[in-house]
């Protein structure tokens, strides 16, 4: 496939995965006081999760298509004195606003759930740190159109153990609690790392293995869906109440 096929390709899958992304935002911010009383700190959690998660993918496609209208990809401003391509920048916002994802769906998990943290809620915030500090080693190429694999391996599989990790948690509650939306919630978590470990490990030497990348995003989107409807009513639920016998 031509590279200007592929990438045109690939921006209009992003586009329609963010306006989708960005409408369910959106209804669940214009529907927030509809929600139960009970659960407004889950459903609140919920919308600042898929906010990042969008507000990351707005500076990956979007510093992409910048590039790709001024001078092509290999674009860069001048920022503080130093040359920084524009389409790269993307990547690394992307890069961190899904590991505050992540952690807010350990919050969302804690709240949903009643529970508390422990050891091994701990355990995922201190890899998630560990992400973040290897994100900052100059070995990542942040300012490369080439995609580094030693470091990309290096810094997703803390994001790959985030998300077992995430999906263990909801799974075993949701389960012990036959909680259906939950249980989905947990299946697609891990739908998606299936999808995202094999192209961390081999897109160089795959490249269309990379493709696996669309049901992954797809899985977030129904993830979002079910958060959507689970918490976000169209309308306020009556609340009825039974009198007593006296």
């Amino acid at each position: 496939m031509p590279e200007t096929t592929r990438f045109w390709t690939e921006i209009s899958f992003n586009i329609v995965y963010l306006v989708t992304a960005w409408w369910i935002v959106v209804l669940m911010f214009s529907r927030r006081s509809m929600v139960a009383e009970g659960n407004r700190k889950t459903a609140a959690l919920l919308l600042w999760a898929f906010f990042f998660l969008g507000l990351g993918d707005i500076g990956h496609v979007g510093f992409r298509l910048a590039a790709f209208a001024l001078n092509g990809l290999e674009t860069s401003v001048l920022v503080f004195g130093r040359q920084l391509k524009i389409a790269p920048m993307g990547s690394l916002a992307t890069a961190v606003t899904f590991t505050l994802f992540y952690i807010i769906m350990i919050m969302v998990w804690k709240e949903h759930f009643n529970k508390s943290y422990g050891w091994f809620c701990y355990l995922l915030f201190a890899i998630a740190a560990v992400r973040l500090l290897l994100m900052t080693h100059p070995s990542n190429g942040w300012n490369s159109l080439e995609v580094q694999q030693t470091w990309s391996i290096y810094r997703n599989v803390p994001l790959m153990l985030m998300q077992l990790g995430v999906a263990y948690l909801i799974l075993r509650d949701a389960i012990d609690q036959n909680d259906k939306t939950f249980k989905w919630i947990g299946a697609l978590i891990l739908m998606s790392f299936a999808c995202y470990a094999p192209v961390i490990f081999l897109h160089k030497q795959v490249p269309l293995i990379g493709m696996l990348m669309i049901p992954k995003t797809i899985a977030y989107i129904i993830i979002a869906f079910f958060g959507l409807f689970k918490f976000y009513p169209k309308r306020i639920q009556p609340v009825f109440c039974e009198s007593k016998t006296r």
